[in-house]
């Protein structure tokens, strides 16, 4: 695989762009929640760079679930596609799309 698991689901998002992933991660011992739509990515627990080349999901996360939901992305009223995804359970989705 060349491509990391960050730009894979940025990719899948950009192919499927009516969805957002919702991916809850463990970097470092401590949890963080990333939104994917378009393309981009955004933490939604700690700040998030503004120069789009600094991951803001690492090569060492340990995801620990993935959601997918219909954009756009509303947190006080999300429609969920899927929850509780694992990047196991989520490659079907990235082959269908040829991430």
């Amino acid at each position: 695989m060349s491509n990391s698991v960050a730009q894979r689901l940025e990719q899948y998002t950009v192919k499927r762009s009516q969805e957002v992933l919702l991916v809850t991660v463990l970097v470092a011992e401590e949890e963080d929640q990333i939104a994917i739509f378009k393309g981009y990515s955004s933490s939604l627990m700690r700040p998030t760079a503004f120069d789009p080349d600094i991951p803001v999901l690492p090569d060492n996360a340990k995801i620990i679930s993935i959601d997918r939901l219909f954009a756009p992305y509303n947190p006080s009223s999300p429609h969920y596609i899927q929850q509780g995804l694992t990047w196991e359970t989520l490659q079907p989705l990235l082959s269908e799309v040829g991430v």
